[in-house]
């Protein structure tokens, strides 16, 4: 027989249910947002210095820090393209790179306007100034400004290939890295030689120049050494355990490799010899120099040193991809969905990386969990990984509107709420879809919810939609709801709440037959999210932080200390924290901090509540959580579909309060079993699925 444990809060149920473990108690004075590491602005490509300005160019735009890094703010208005592979500083001009060719910034990076006339290839890789010269290396070759990218020319006689990943300038010469190995021009581009002499490996990734010593970083082949421009080479790759060279950087005496895979190299004689530097495990793309100070651009975001590569500390405060729409919790893995694709954290955000191989559509607007599969709702359909967002296959066949917005897992059944598309179904884990839309009539779904039977679905402007057959028909459930655009979706208890645009949040006791609105407290209005545990009720709200209700959105507090991005797009509980998916990345708290003032304010329910098991579907353990209001005799058994009794997980005395039981399932098959819980005359009833 499994004992039970008491327990200060229940378990969270929102619109994708995420469950989980909550303990302790601790002073709500106390209370206080952290900002996680992350996830970043995807990889850091390039850095520029212009006075006491370091710019940073990102997937997701560009950024400028004036205290070498502590802190980081955006600066892309006008930027109409946000991923920026390179960066250059011509006076007092700032120049990006993108695919959509080159921005011009004349005031530090707030304001950027294209500048793209002549450039008849726009996928611009890198930059190189000399004198009153701009020079842009492109996948159609090379081109060149001589009055600060207003107008372009071509300039590639004799430049062969084309793919030009690099450049650089040492003394007169100008040189271009390819896919092909190196080219070398002294006439500014009219004319251009191949000098690959000696040159194993010809895919270039980067260069730096040390007076007159030209390096080359390769794919594969490591760093070469020219001491001619190029007219011979050599490899000096002792010590050098990794040999895919994305970036180099010359600092005083000291030669610095970024590496993928790798981290960070240094060489103190000209690579003849290197030794890898203490930032030993990060993807380095990209290196730069400011007076004594080293940055290294990663997968992980940017890391400083400040005595030649011994130490590294990370300087990612403000270097977050914005727009963090919806986190996700998987056993001890929390995900977060981004405009760049999907980000990973196993250690509660300390550290995130990307998982977007196989995600062919990077827009991320929803999750779902089902077992050990996690699948995406992207602008590009539906995604399914397997394997933790290691990778991700593709699964909308029979999915005819792919723009989906929100995910919702019902025993076997997965929805996908789409926009202008309604509502679809998969039985097979998304192998294969198909409508079910009867009697929605409005078809652009926002939220969706599962309570027991009943699927909810919130949209657009037709307020609130229920279905007891898995979507086979719809029935209108708006009474009351004064706003009609619906755009989250909370179950708590009995109890469903709606988030509106501007409307505040609603309540429903009935199933959506009748809504009240709960808005005391609630200063703003545009409720993006919702996370409840137990007797707390989070809000996250469009420009207000995060709100807290512990009397079911009677009335609620702004708990907002040391939240310094108020739009909260998602919110999640894992383990004994709070996530908050910001404008400015994701954010953490202890629940723990809350409990307290919660427990002050709340009572407990006037009946017995049993929570849904977690994780479930299960193998081969779940957790079963529920509160009593009256102490006394307790059982909670276990049947199977037929009726058959399983298990008797508790049955003895039990306090008031919360109590949770562990049911391990071995040597069961899989299927659905029903857990029931009596406490005196009441009974609840509720199903789970063990899969094998």
């Amino acid at each position: 027989m499994k004992r039970s444990t008491c327990l200060q809060t229940l378990s969270i149920k929102a619109a994708v249910w995420l469950a989980v473990l909550l303990m302790a108690t601790g002073n709500p004075m106390l209370a206080q947002w952290v900002q996680t590491n992350g996830p970043y602005v995807g990889v850091l490509h390039c850095f520029a210095v212009s006075g006491m300005n370091l710019f940073a160019g990102t997937e997701g735009g560009v950024f400028v820090s004036a205290n070498n890094g502590t802190s980081w703010s955006e600066v892309s208005s006008g930027l109409a393209y946000s991923v920026v592979t390179s960066l250059a500083v011509s006076g007092p001009n700032l120049f990006a790179g993108t695919r959509e060719g080159v921005f011009l910034s004349t005031d530090s990076g707030t304001n950027w306007s294209k500048v793209n006339s002549g450039l008849t290839d726009t996928v611009v890789t890198s930059f190189a100034v000399s004198g009153t010269n701009l020079f842009a290396g492109t996948y159609g070759g090379v081109f060149l400004s001589d009055n600060n990218g207003a107008n372009w020319s071509k300039v590639n006689s004799g430049l062969t290939n084309t793919y030009v990943t690099s450049l650089a300038i040492s003394g007169a010469n100008l040189i271009a890295g390819t896919f092909f190995g190196v080219f070398v021009s002294t006439n500014n581009g009219t004319n251009w030689s191949e000098v690959n002499s000696d040159l194993t490996d010809l895919h270039v990734y980067s260069f730096a120049v040390s007076g007159t010593n030209l390096f080359a970083g390769t794919k594969g082949g490591g760093v070469f050494l020219s001491v001619n421009n190029g007219k011979s080479w050599s490899e000096v790759n002792s010590g050098l355990t990794n040999r895919n060279v994305r970036s180099l950087v010359v600092s005083g005496p000291n030669l610095f490799a970024g590496t993928e895979g790798g981290g960070v190299f240094l060489s103190t004689n000209n690579g003849a010899s290197w030794s890898q530097s203490s930032l030993n495990i990060a993807d380095v793309f990209s290196l730069g120099v400011s007076g004594t100070n080293l940055f290294a651009g990663t997968d992980r975001g940017a890391f400083l040193s400040t005595n030649s590569g011994t130490n590294w500390v990370r300087i990612n405060s403000g270097l977050t991809n914005t727009d963090i729409s919806p986190i996700a919790v998987s056993g001890s893995n929390l995900f977060a969905g981004t405009r760049e694709g999907v980000f990973l954290s196993v250690n509660n955000g300390t550290d995130w990386i990307k998982v977007n191989s196989g995600l062919r559509t990077k827009h991320v607007y929803t999750f779902a969990v089902y077992g050990t599969n996690l699948f995406v709702g992207t602008s590009g359909g539906v995604f399914l990984s397997a394997d933790s967002g290691t990778s991700w296959s593709e699964v909308n066949s029979g999915l005819t509107s792919t723009h989906v917005l929100s995910l919702a897992v019902s025993g076997t059944n997965l929805f996908a709420g789409t926009f202008g598309g309604g509502v679809f179904l998969s039985t097979d884990s998304g192998t294969s879809w198909h409508e079910v839309s009867s009697g929605l009539t409005n078809m652009d779904v926002r939220s969706l919810a599962v309570s027991g039977p009943n699927l909810f679905a919130g949209t657009r402007n037709g307020g609130v939609f229920l279905s007891t057959n898995n979507g086979t028909s719809w029935s209108n459930v708006s009474h009351g709801l004064t706003n009609m655009v619906v755009i989250s979706l909370a179950v708590s208890g009995r109890n469903l709440i709606a988030g509106t645009y501007d409307g505040g949040a609603f309540l429903s006791t009935d199933n959506g037959t009748s809504w009240s609105q709960i808005n005391s407290g609630l200063t703003n209005l545009r409720v993006w999210s919702f996370a409840a545990s137990g007797a707390m009720l989070f809000a996250g709200t469009g420009g207000g932080g995060v709100f807290l209700s512990s009397d079911n959105g009677t009335n609620w507090s702004e708990v907002n200390s040391g939240l310094t991005n108020p739009i909260v797009y998602s919110l999640a509980v894992s383990g004994p924290n709070l996530f908050a998916g910001t404008s400015g990345g994701v954010w953490r708290r202890p629940l723990s901090e809350l409990i307290t003032s919660v427990e002050s304010q709340s009572s407990l329910p006037s009946s017995i509540v049993l929570e849904q098991n977690y994780p479930n579907p299960f193998n081969p353990s779940t957790t079963i959580r529920f509160t009593l209001p009256h102490s006394g005799p307790v059982s909670v058994e276990v049947f199977s579909a037929l009726g058959e009794h399983v298990a008797t997980l508790i049955s003895e005395d039990l306090s008031v309060g919360t109590h949770q039981t562990e049911w391990d399932a071995h040597g069961l098959p899989g299927g659905v079993y029903f857990y029931r819980l009596q406490s005196g005359a009441s009974v609840e009833t509720r199903s789970s699925i063990l899969i094998k």
